[in-house]
């Protein structure tokens, strides 16, 4: 299969104009993927255009991979007290997330969309318990994608400070799992 640059360019566009967000297209030694994911994104601090975002490779990618970036948050004009007709917010808007700053610890972050598991088998001990030492290189979770268990490596090694996501829940390409404090 060969591409040139203006189907290249016709199939980007498509692709971006849907609510898809992983494509891959496999023809004997041709294989192109596109990913898109605006969160991960915005975590690591690349700017966010209505583009594609490149796409992070990995068993596990960490976030951040740099130096900590401090997100822009608009600032919020200044209120006389009511901000909508009722005096609160405006209805249906969402009330502002509080702003944490979780800079010495790096998100486990998920490679791909499936289900997560804690443990190689519902009647064995998880792979790693909040508390626990880890190693590079050290399982830390099972991904299941399209009958396949992925496991899941650290990428640092350190101590398991919080896991994020239930034991046998599904998961998001991009979604944190699990928070590491590096040594």
């Amino acid at each position: 299969m060969q591409l040139d640059l203006s189907q290249l360019s016709e199939l980007l566009g498509a692709f971006n104009g849907t609510d898809i967000s992983e494509l891959i297209l496999k023809s004997g030694d041709f294989e192109l993927t596109l990913r898109k994911d605006r969160m991960i994104a915005e975590r690591v601090g690349i700017p966010v255009d209505p583009g594609l975002i490149p796409m992070v490779e990995g068993t596990g990618a960490i976030a951040p991979s740099g130096p900590p970036v401090e997100p822009a948050i608009p600032t919020p004009p200044p209120s006389s007290g009511t901000s909508g007709p009722t005096g609160g917010n405006a209805p249906g808007a969402p009330a502002p997330a509080p702003v944490t700053n979780d800079r010495k610890f790096l998100e486990v972050i998920s490679p791909m969309v499936g289900t997560f598991y804690r443990s190689p088998s519902p009647d064995e001990p998880p792979f790693v318990a909040i508390g626990d030492r880890i190693k590079l290189g050290q399982t830390v979770c099972i991904i299941e994608a399209m009958k396949l268990m992925n496991e899941i490596e650290a990428e640092v090694s350190g101590q398991v400070v919080e896991i994020l996501v239930e034991n046998g829940t599904p998961v998001e390409y991009g979604q944190p799992l699990m928070r590491i404090s590096p040594e």
